[in-house]
């Protein structure tokens, strides 16, 4: 993707040196920051934008013009692409999370989540305010057959302390009840590796590659063994009905890759999960 960034912003008070009118400016120290923009080819802390709850950060070509209005001027992420719009959107700050503007008459803008095997948001043109709940983002712009691209991370995220409980009635049911020590499991992290690995669009692992994958810490995975197990994981996540029901369904094409989709998108296997198949490297 293309480096667009060939000025430094900086969160600090007034305008940061060589950005231009606009560009920069934040508040002084002491500030909670929620939110925190990183330009691509930011070689540091201090050429990242720090925005607080409410802060308004503008992006595009040209810096917005100042409406004479109070405060300080309009802060500015300057982008010198012909392809990108002048005025080409604007990122709000709120506590836990951030909204995405998009300014452009025609191009959708993509908000990509790093860690999320795939997971995104698009944002249509003139679209205004799209809550982002991603902890790390990528924005993507195209730009005239070129995609630009930089980063907002919001590592605020706060959770509730305890859900008050009288304890009557039946325990919630688990949605998917897995157990992590068991042999289907390492099946479906091995299948789940290379999209968890950092590679959204992976082709998916054969059984035979799993079984290889496995063997150092299952010494007896084989082609069987694993195709079992997957077929297992189809019917204990009820993607399709068990072999001896009266229905048994139509046949399940794609297993691996609906076994692999369901398991990202709930997070049933996460990057550290990955740690039970470090010793079969």
């Amino acid at each position: 993707m293309f480096s667009a960034f060939e000025h430094t912003v900086r969160p600090t008070t007034g305008t940061a040196p060589g950005t231009g009118p606009g560009c920069g400016s934040g508040t002084g120290s002491g500030t909670a920051y929620s939110i925190v923009v990183v330009p691509a080819g930011a070689a540091g802390p201090s050429d990242q934008i720090r925005l607080a709850p409410g802060d308004r950060l503008h992006f595009g070509r040209c810096a917005p013009r100042p409406d004479g209005g109070p405060g300080q001027p309009a802060r500015h992420l300057h982008i010198p692409h012909l392809g990108v719009s002048r005025s080409a959107g604007e990122i709000v700050a709120a506590g836990t999370h951030w909204a995405l503007s998009n300014f452009s008459p025609a191009s959708t803008y993509v908000v990509e989540n790093p860690e999320g095997a795939g997971e995104h948001i698009k944002v249509a043109p003139g679209r205004v305010g799209a809550p982002v709940p991603f902890e790390f983002s990528r924005i993507v712009l195209p730009a005239a057959g070129e995609l630009i691209d930089f980063a907002v991370w919001a590592p605020r995220h706060d959770y509730v302390s305890g859900v008050p409980d009288d304890g009557s009635g039946e325990p919630t049911a688990l949605a998917f009840p897995l157990d992590r020590d068991k042999r289907y499991f390492l099946v479906l992290a091995a299948l789940c590796e290379p999209r968890l690995r950092g590679t959204p669009h992976a082709p998916l692992p054969t059984v035979d590659a799993v079984a290889e994958r496995l063997r150092p810490v299952w010494p007896g995975a084989n082609r069987a063994a694993v195709q079992w197990n997957i077929d297992y994981l189809a019917v204990k996540l009820r993607l399709k009905p068990a072999p001896d029901s009266a229905d048994a369904g139509p046949r399940l094409n794609g297993k691996k890759e609906t076994l692999v989709s369901l398991a990202l998108r709930f997070d049933l296997v996460r990057e550290e999960d990955l740690e039970a198949l470090v010793v079969a490297r």
